[in-house]
């Protein structure tokens, strides 16, 4: 009985081994133009601020099969947007995003959950204004498929979700008037690099 259980084990190992050395990576580099950070929260509890940042740049890498990947995004800090300029250049302000000190903001990830082969889960590091924290993504769509404008490359996008205090991140002006908590809504695609 103990050599049929030992003889199964050792078949699942070298299964499991195959997989493992079978699988393969893919890279992605995003699409500038598809690929931005949105943020929202409160203002006097009454209404909600709305802005976006963008467009993302990076890259992902992705192994389905073996369940993780790598995921790597920056974004410039001055390209904040909510549609009105003089509020625009108050959010860049040393009390806020600090866009002259601190111009750039990652998001790196190594902790990919998937289920089955569509990513649903991203948990990384956010740093902003030189301070990183951890941030989940959870997807909310996913999908992977034949580009529409050069169908022999792949295009995979979605949109996902997360939450920082902005306090955090050193953020503290306007409190509590001004919501501590921010959603983040970022959309990606990415085409499948060579």
């Amino acid at each position: 009985m103990k050599r049929k259980h030992f003889v199964r084990l050792a078949a699942a190992l070298v299964t499991l081994a195959t997989l493992g050395a079978t699988a393969a990576p893919v890279g992605y580099a995003l699409d500038p133009h598809s690929s931005w950070v949105q943020f929202e929260l409160s203002h006097f509890a009454t209404s909600t601020i709305r802005g976006r940042l963008g467009p993302a740049r990076g890259a992902v890498v992705l192994d389905a099969a073996a369940g993780r990947g790598e995921i790597s995004i920056e974004i410039d800090t001055a390209s904040v947007s909510t549609g009105f300029a003089a509020f625009d250049e108050r959010i860049r302000r040393d009390d806020l995003l600090a866009a002259a000190a601190h111009p750039t903001a990652w998001f790196v990830a190594r902790s990919l959950r998937f289920d089955g082969a569509r990513l649903a889960e991203v948990r990384g590091e956010l740093t902003l204004r030189g301070i990183s924290q951890p941030l989940t993504l959870t997807a909310v769509r996913y999908r992977c498929a034949p580009h529409p404008e050069a169908p022999a490359r792949e295009l995979c996008g979605g949109d996902f979700e997360g939450r920082i205090k902005r306090s955090d991140f050193g953020i503290d002006f306007g409190l509590p008037f001004v919501g501590d908590e921010v959603t983040l809504r970022v959309q990606v695609e990415g085409t499948r690099t060579p």
